[in-house]
Formats: C-alpha cells, structure tokens, sequence
C-alpha cells in the first residue's frame, strides 16, 4: 500500500496577506480548482492508495472543496482536522496523519507539505526511487523562505529551519548545504513508528522537522536516496503562485 500524508492546516498569514484577505493556499486558483495546489499533489500520481490531508485553518472550505471538486480522489481520501492549528507548529499536523494510518499496513510513506508545486517527472522519481528518499531543488538557500539540510563532518544529515524567516544557522564544519524539496518519502514502517515513539509531546508541538530528523538522522548515506526536483516553487505569497514558471507543462 503506498500512502500519502499532506499538510494543510496552517494559517498561511503571508499568502493572505499578499491576496488581501484570508485565504486557504492549497484551494486557491484564478481559473479552475485544477490549478490549486491540492489538487495539482493529489493528481501526480494515480497509484497511490490513500491521501491523508490534514487541515485546520478554514477546516470546513476544505471539507466541503473536497466533497464538491475532489471526487475523482475521495474515496482515496482520510481528511484529519488539526484542532490545535493556531497554537502549535506543523509538526503536530504531521503527528495526526501519521497517527491516522498507525493501523494500516503500508509499504511506502511519502509526507508533502501542503504549499508546494513540483512536476510530475520530478514527483514520479520519488516513488520510483527505492528506499528512504529526501528531496532538494535548485532554488537559492534563502532564510525568509528556505527549510535547509546540510552534511556534517561524517555525512550525517540535519535540517535547519528558522520559523521568524529571518536567519539560518550551522554550528558546525559541514561537507554541504542544500535546498530542501520539503517531500520525504518513508520504506520502513517499524522506523516512522520508533521516530514516533521517540518524540516528546513538546517535540510534536514544534516544526514537523523534529520526526524528519529523527527518522533521517540516523541513517547513513547509503540509507536513503536524494532526488532533485527540476521544477519546484514553495508558494508562500501569490506572488510565487503568479510565476510562469508555475504554469509550465510537465515533460
């Protein structure tokens, strides 16, 4: 079984405010549904058996979007509401979903923050990859924007990630710095439920990192597979949404 968890549940404050009013980023489009977000993660790949979408922020738009729009994907779908959106990070998001489908026997796990574009050849990759995959892109590593992951002195891995947007840290030497693609995919199940087991309440209370890292950290390069996305946008104002490079066609 291979099965999907996507985050949605935070307020999106930057994207609301370059629209004007609140908004709910992965639902919005000029022209169609089909150019939302949600929609565009939901119908890259049709062999996936289960999506699991956690929302919060505008929980019944989303909700009633999906009964209305998603109908090809429903009953693929576990919709989880996240009740605890406003007061903690989106490392309980990730917390729900994973706790969604702790009864389930799966194969493979991929986790995919909710405000990203990437193509369908990029996307395909991570599945058709084996094994553990991380992700990276080729955008520049930007504080305001970037979720990092670097190499240390033995080719360990570590994410770094400022939630005030505002500067990035490494105290240590480190063999390389990358961008990263914000898509994990997960081939062990007995491991998301030891990474799981060894966060604190507090821990899931903060960025869905925390388990990414507990889950990669451990692993040596021989662990996992990185896989490059070509096109990759993370829309955190319209202004990123309204880039052609949004709409270019998948090759």
């Amino acid at each position: 079984m291979r099965i999907m968890i996507i985050t949605v549940a935070g307020v999106a404050s930057r994207f609301s405010q370059s629209i004007g009013c609140p908004c709910l980023k992965c639902l919005y489009y000029k022209n169609d549904i089909k150019e939302s977000l949600l929609y565009h993660i939901l119908s890259q790949n049709s062999e996936i058996d289960k999506y699991v979408i956690v929302g919060g922020f505008k929980f019944e738009e989303l909700e009633r979007s999906i009964h209305q729009y998603f109908s090809q994907f429903y009953d693929r779908i576990i919709l989880v509401k996240n009740e605890m959106y406003e007061k903690y990070g989106s490392g309980y998001s990730l917390y729900l979903g994973l706790n969604a489908i702790k009864d389930l026997n799966y194969d493979e796990l991929v986790f995919a923050e909710g405000d990203l574009w990437v193509d369908e050849e990029s996307f395909r990759r991570v599945w058709e990859t084996p094994g553990n995959v991380i992700t990276c892109n080729n955008e520049a590593i930007l504080a305001s924007k970037s979720v990092a992951f670097y190499y240390d002195r033995e080719y360990r891995i570590h994410y770094i990630f400022d939630t005030t947007h505002s500067l990035l840290e490494i105290r240590e030497p480190f063999q390389g710095i990358f961008n990263s693609g914000q898509i994990w995919k997960f081939s062990q199940k007995d491991c998301v439920q030891k990474a799981m087991a060894g966060l604190t309440q507090e821990e899931w209370q903060q960025t869905n990192l925390g388990f990414i890292q507990r889950y990669f950290g451990c692993l040596n390069q021989e662990g996992y597979k990185i896989v490059n996305f070509q096109k990759w946008l993370n829309c955190n104002t319209k202004f990123d949404f309204d880039k052609d490079e949004f709409y270019f066609a998948d090759t």
